[in-house]
């Protein structure tokens, strides 16, 4: 596999960590979505691509919490309290 960006085959693959943030002032409303996934690294030009896992992507897709996903809930006044350091998964609303 070659890079997108400088053609290189210099790559390896590495755990990531990525925390995707929804855009303008109204993204400050909807949750923060955490992802886990493998990043493919260009070792000559730092270019990097990952895929965000399934249902990571139906947060993203539907801008609120699905069952399983890992998000941040921003506290606000149009949001119940969140657990312990504000996170929370959906499984926790419900009970």
């Amino acid at each position: 596999m070659t890079c997108k960006g400088c053609h290189s085959e210099k790559q390896s693959v590495y755990n990531g960590e990525v925390a995707i943030h929804f855009p303008g002032r109204e993204g400050l409303e909807k949750p923060i979505v955490w992802a886990f996934p493998k990043l493919v690294v260009c070792l000559q030009c730092g270019g990097s691509e990952f895929t965000v896992p399934e249902r990571e992507l139906q947060v993203l897709e539907q801008g609120a919490p699905v069952e399983g996903a890992v998000v941040f809930w921003p506290r606000s006044d149009a949001n119940p309290e969140p657990g312990k350091n504000g996170r929370k998964s959906v499984s926790e609303e419900t009970n």
